[in-house]
């Protein structure tokens, strides 16, 4: 890595698309759900690009805004020859989508089946979302990512389903999670806040599900890796296949996430429905 003041020589430069929202709804695109975005973009050349790669991969662009006097969001990143890294988030337009954003996209999400937020873009807007969503019957799903200390947890009682990692797992609990059984405790927590299912992914080790009936949590084993592409599979498992228990939703989120594992990339590295088992998409 660079030193302040320092300049280097890579070997390799690369673009991709990204972003998590971006992520997940271009996976559950894929797999062939008919999806929508309520982003913003920059009036520029990262901004146009990723318009267009959303309509490439099917999604509904009519509520992605372009906004003048201000980037596109990016996340550059450095990686040096051992494989570490080094992320610098610049959040550009996405700090200003809006609660009004959200509710100038009324026919989008009245007809939604599932609603799937993030936290890359402000708070309220997160909070507006997930509250319209309820008022008009869809199902929601929370990725708690990036991590912010400042969410308020009494707007969980609007989540179907909470999803974190281990890492934002401890922030919102204060606990520990480096077993399996740890992560059982902290989702158990976590289910009685308030939403209908708290998901804590574990990379190679699956996931742990616990529901606010009561229920033991339950271990779900995989590989919950490629986490954008985990969450956009469970939106998109629960949009059209409702009659799925959760766990089994969860099960097979995890086998299209162990797919992507194994390609380079992002979003390139998402499989399309025609290329999963057969089973996997009955």
């Amino acid at each position: 890595m660079p030193k302040p003041g320092e300049t280097i020589e890579g070997h390799k430069f690369e673009v991709g698309f990204g972003g998590k929202g971006a992520n997940q709804c271009v996976m559950a695109a894929k797999l062939g759900a008919k999806t929508a975005m309520i982003a913003r973009v920059g009036d520029d050349t990262f901004g146009s690009s990723t318009i267009e790669n959303f309509r490439q991969n099917g999604v509904d662009t009519s509520r992605v805004l372009v906004t003048s006097n201000i980037s596109t969001g990016v996340a550059p990143i450095t990686v040096n020859d051992d494989g570490e890294n080094s992320i610098v988030i610049v959040p550009g337009a996405n700090n200003l989508l809006s609660v009004h954003d959200v509710k100038a996209a009324d026919s989008i999400i009245s007809h939604a089946k599932i609603i799937t937020c993030q936290l890359e873009v402000p708070l309220e807007t997160v909070y507006t979302a997930l509250k319209t969503a309820k008022d008009v019957g869809a199902k929601t799903i929370l990725n708690t990512a990036p991590a912010n200390k400042d969410l308020d947890t009494n707007i969980f009682k609007f989540v179907d389903v909470l999803c974190l990692n281990e890492t934002e797992t401890e922030i919102m609990t204060g606990l520990s999670v480096n077993s399996v059984d740890e992560a059982k405790k902290s989702a158990g927590v976590l289910a009685q806040s308030g939403p209908k299912y708290v998901l804590v992914t574990l990379g190679k080790q699956g996931a742990v599900v616990a529901g606010k009936d009561g229920n033991p949590p339950i271990h779900v084993e995989g590989v919950s890796g490629a986490g954008d592409a985990f969450v956009g599979s469970v939106a998109y498992y629960m949009a059209k296949h409702p009659q799925l228990a959760f766990a089994e939703i969860v099960r097979r989120s995890c086998h299209v996430a162990a797919i992507s594992v194994g390609k380079k990339g992002t979003q390139k590295s998402y499989p399309s429905a025609e290329e999963l088992p057969q089973e996997l998409i009955q």
